[in-house]
């Protein structure tokens, strides 16, 4: 008999140990602690998730294999091994929920194509969570991922989005490494029309958790007072909505 992969969402960073069962189900835990085989992006966090989760059994009796960007997709199958040996597995991502802008999903696809059981489980997402508290449309979105770092580019790809999100109603949601939030959110007041909606979603389930929503032009003038909430190396997520 097939074993069942299990695809268990991280936290979406440091989280205090009791401030665990705020994000993650007692459920969720206690199934994610009794698996001995887990696939992550990187072995290294992923033990260090086991042990924020609380794993009692040795480190060294838990299997843990890598798949990131970096692994061959001719690789992949044999991830799938140790489930069609009958061993449950888990999916874990960096943070937040995985095969959801993670390189996890290559592994669900297979799983399905090999005809596995893949059972999603209860936890943070910081797309869903970021959309809840905008106050934007949360009927039509579309999550976009990472915008070019080359200015031009950006502003090309902002003005595409902000049309598309104009014309078709839709809240347009993306992300960037922490350390160029500030850049991409500078640009955002520069290129974006002073009616569009833009949203800030940083340190989501964190205890320095920020939400804030305004205009372009509302944020423009919050700059020039110096009411800008601190993104600096702070997950955040971005959206916005033209109108």
């Amino acid at each position: 008999m097939n074993g069942t992969l299990y695809l268990i969402p991280n936290t979406l960073g440091d989280s205090a140990p009791e401030h665990l069962p705020f994000v993650l189900p007692a459920e969720v835990r206690a199934l994610a602690l009794r698996l001995d085989y887990f696939v992550g992006e990187n072995a290294k966090t992923t033990r260090a998730y086991l042990k924020q989760l609380g794993v009692t059994r040795p480190l060294q009796e838990i299997e843990i294999r890598e798949l990131n960007v970096k692994t061959p997709a001719d690789a992949v199958d044999a991830l799938l091994g140790p489930l069609l040996d009958g061993r449950d597995a888990g999916l874990v991502s960096e943070a937040g929920c995985p095969a959801v802008a993670d390189p996890g999903a290559a592994l669900v696809r297979r799983a399905h194509e090999r005809g596995l059981t893949v059972r999603p489980l209860v936890g943070p997402s910081s797309i869903l969570l970021a959309l809840m508290a905008s106050g934007l449309d949360g009927q039509r979105f579309a999550f976009n991922g990472y915008l070019p770092t080359d200015a031009g580019e950006r502003r090309r790809v902002l003005t595409e989005l902000e049309g598309h999100s104009r014309r078709h109603r839709q809240t347009q949601v993306f992300i960037e490494t922490p350390y160029r939030n500030a850049a991409l959110f500078e640009a955002l007041l520069a290129d974006c029309q002073p009616t569009t909606r833009l949203s800030l979603a940083i340190d989501l389930t964190l205890a320095g958790e920020t939400v804030a929503s305004a205009s372009v032009a509302e944020w423009r003038k919050r700059m020039s007072s110096g009411r800008i909430p601190d993104m600096k190396k702070r997950p955040t997520i971005f959206m916005l909505l033209a109108q």
